[in-house]
């Protein structure tokens, strides 16, 4: 994990999101951006390849070795993490630009990611989507192939460990039930959006304070 403090974002527009392989993370994400569009996703930059239904510049953007590794030296970056071999980061770019439109924005990280986003923005708010049960992520984990290999093992193991960090998160959001775990986090978008922080421009235009 590499991490650029340059950046002026305090992250009070952003929420981090992050939960193990076969939380459902990345379906509720999707389903929270069809539910709240005012919403931006921060696209994350990734060497693995592009998997079937996904949108090169939508679900990710998709690079070689080179160019990551371009993009690190470049300090691009304000996170970049190597997960089960392949690399994800989260560019600069893609927080500064709907800044400034003072949209909220998504951001769908691992355990490490959110850990060094925290750090680096404290004003953010951060939520673990937690498996209902281990059993329940097994056999989530089962669905993506036709048998158990290594490396299903390895993701079990790594959300072992990611599921003891837990209590790093400012929400948890247990998904059992996919309509009741998108309703928690459009709470917690409501929530965010309402801090004192994001209403400052709205009360002074109230007060004729522009």
């Amino acid at each position: 994990m590499t991490l650029d403090a340059q950046s002026h974002l305090n992250g009070e527009h952003l929420l981090v999101v992050s939960g193990p392989s076969g939380s459902g993370k990345t379906t509720l994400i999707r389903r929270l951006l069809m539910t709240v569009p005012r919403l931006h996703f921060t696209v994350s930059h990734t060497t693995r390849s592009r998997r079937p239904g996904e949108t090169p510049g939508k679900d990710y953007h998709f690079v070689n070795h080179a160019k990551f590794d371009a993009m690190i030296a470049a300090k691009a970056f304000v996170e970049w993490a190597d997960v089960h071999g392949e690399r994800y980061g989260t560019s600069w770019s893609e927080l500064e630009a709907p800044d400034k439109n003072d949209r909220t924005m998504i951001l769908d990280v691992d355990v490490q990611g959110a850990e060094a986003v925290r750090k680096l923005m404290p004003a953010s708010i951060s939520v673990f989507i937690m498996p209902p049960s281990m059993q329940e992520l097994r056999r989530r984990l089962m669905n993506r192939e036709s048998h158990w290999t290594r490396s299903m093992e390895n993701r079990l193991e790594t959300a072992r460990h990611e599921i003891s960090m837990y209590h790093c998160f400012d929400f948890i959001v247990v998904n059992d039930v996919l309509d009741n775990a998108l309703g928690a986090l459009v709470h917690i978008v409501n929530a965010l959006e309402l801090r004192t922080q994001r209403q400052i421009r709205r009360v002074r235009s109230i007060l004729g304070e522009q």
